[in-house]
């Protein structure tokens, strides 16, 4: 699986700008980058000459994307939402024909589909899977929605995986062995094995995509203009990732402006974004991006902020930061898992347990995740912030936990 590099920031950032400055940049040092885009309108074309200008040789096209290639080997390919809606809801409509004509139901043909909200989403996440699986490629760079439409996102896989674990669980599939009896009956497939079907068909496609976004060779790059609003968002963008385990590679300080200016509003603005930006500094990684003066625009301007320093990622990424849980059993009794919420404020935390589950809540973002085995045999007993961890104390359970002879 190929580094993949997701690019996000609060609207407005110019994200798309440096996406395509950094897969230009990557490209520029000899990897073979494909830069994924997914925007209405397609500015990346604005920014790499991409189509219209071709600078290079024809591409290679990853199926279910339109690709075009631009210069130094940099590959360009663009999400279609649209058709890729189309294309599902006719294929849907195909595999549940013989159900459809049951209940007197006319199909939609094509021409008269138009995509649903939400559809953006899914053709995305289609699209990031086919682009980690595509060949000779080191390099996706992922010009991702808004920062939080872009959390909600990622997060969509798993959520659905386990809706569909609740609600369809296949080990429940009632009266299995007498569906095909009855379906020759009826003489129609019946409707529950057509769904279970659909489901697993579903859990798998999704599952893949799971692993494309948990993958450790999957992190994040933030881009922000600094300055007071840019860093409320980040804030809460870093808390959704660290509650989602996605790793934030670095910050893009995008747009800075050149110190030392003899006009003072100038000067002044140049300060307040240098104090955000040495805030940012001190919470990781920093990569400063100059403004041009101008907006960017065509593929000049690209080369002058794919020359900036610091925009090609390393070639390999930060191991991601794991949930870990403190043996303290000798010491206080208690067992502590340790969850990484860089950022938290106590007003803004809440849990709760049911079952071997735990719903936790950081902020605007919900996330349940399954316990550690050893923590299921547990009560959870308290919680704590402190140096940017939630400490959740777990106190073994006396008619679960195994006695010591």
């Amino acid at each position: 699986m190929p580094h993949t590099l997701l690019i996000t920031g609060p609207g407005g950032s110019g994200r798309t700008t440096v996406a395509a400055a950094t897969a230009l940049a990557a490209a520029r040092q000899g990897r073979r980058v494909l830069l994924l885009s997914g925007d209405v309108g397609d500015p990346v074309a604005a920014l790499t000459g991409e189509p219209g200008e071709p600078a290079g040789p024809a591409a290679e096209v990853v199926p279910g994307l339109r690709a075009a290639t631009a210069a130094h080997g940099l590959r360009v390919a663009r999400v279609d939402s649209g058709e890729e809606f189309r294309e599902e809801l006719v294929a849907l409509q195909e595999r549940g024909s013989t159900l459809l004509g049951m209940v007197g139901a006319r199909p939609l043909g094509a021409e008269e589909l138009t995509e649903l909200p939400g559809a953006e989403q899914f053709a995305l996440l289609r699209a990031l899977r086919r682009a980690a699986a595509a060949p000779r490629t080191d390099l996706v760079v992922v010009d991702m929605p808004p920062l939080h439409q872009a959390l909600a996102t990622l997060a969509l896989p798993a959520q659905l995986r386990r809706y569909l674990a609740r609600l369809l669980p296949a080990e429940r599939q009632a009266a299995r062995a007498l569906r095909p009896v009855l379906a020759q009956l009826a003489g129609v497939p019946m409707p529950a094995q057509w769904l279970y079907e659909a489901a697993a068909r579903w859990d798998e496609e999704l599952a893949a995509v799971q692993a494309v976004v948990e993958a450790d060779t999957t992190e994040v790059r933030l881009v922000a203009e600094p300055g007071p609003a840019a860093a409320d968002a980040l804030r809460l963008g870093r808390l959704g990732l660290a509650l989602q385990q996605l790793p934030v590679a670095a910050v893009v300080a995008n747009r800075t402006l050149p110190q030392g200016s003899a006009e003072p509003w100038l000067a002044g603005l140049a300060a307040e974004q240098e104090k955000y930006a040495a805030q940012w500094a001190g919470e990781g990684p920093l990569v400063r991006v100059p403004h041009l003066g101008r907006s960017p625009r065509g593929p000049q301007d690209l080369e002058l902020l794919a020359a900036a320093g610091g925009l090609v990622p390393p070639a390999d990424p930060a191991p991601r930061r794991a949930w870990t849980v403190e043996d303290r059993l000798a010491e206080d009794g208690v067992l502590v898992w340790v969850v990484p919420l860089p950022g938290a404020h106590k007003r803004e935390l809440d849990l709760i347990r049911r079952g071997d589950e735990l719903l936790l809540t950081a902020g605007p973002y919900r996330r349940i995740v399954p316990l550690p085995a050893a923590l299921r045999r547990c009560t959870v007993s308290g919680a704590a912030l402190a140096e940017d961890a939630l400490r959740i104390r777990f106190t073994p359970d006396p008619g679960l936990w195994p006695r010591a002879r």
